[in-house]
């Protein structure tokens, strides 16, 4: 099963829904904001993919922490910013079973999904 982390309102995340939509991709959307986010699950992101790529560091939420917390970030520090605020992630995050994908870009959904 493919899911499709984020959070609804983002410009990204409905670009990557209305691209996967339009492929008849069947996916599961899972809402951040109403379904939180499990430790275990970021945990395992963050053992896979590492903080640098998915803490969001363009974001609001990136631009609220302290300088001390950006530069002692590592994957111990960015769980507890991640478990408290998932709109920290980088969006959309999309894992179809076999690899995890950060962000969207049309060409490379299309070469996921050929």
């Amino acid at each position: 099963m493919i899911t499709l982390y984020g959070i609804p309102n983002c410009d990204t995340m409905k670009k990557a829904r209305k691209w996967l939509d339009e492929a008849g991709v069947e996916y599961q959307f899972h809402n951040y904001k109403k379904d939180g986010l499990d430790s275990a699950l970021a945990e395992q992101w963050l053992s896979e993919l590492g903080w640098e790529a998915l803490i969001n560091k363009r974001g609001t939420t990136w631009r609220q922490l302290t300088d001390e917390q950006k530069s002692g970030m590592d994957n111990e520090s960015a769980l507890a910013v991640m478990l408290d605020n998932p709109s920290i992630i980088k969006r959309p995050l999309l894992d179809n079973g076999s690899s995890k994908t950060l962000g969207f870009k049309a060409e490379q959904y299309e070469s996921l999904f050929k």
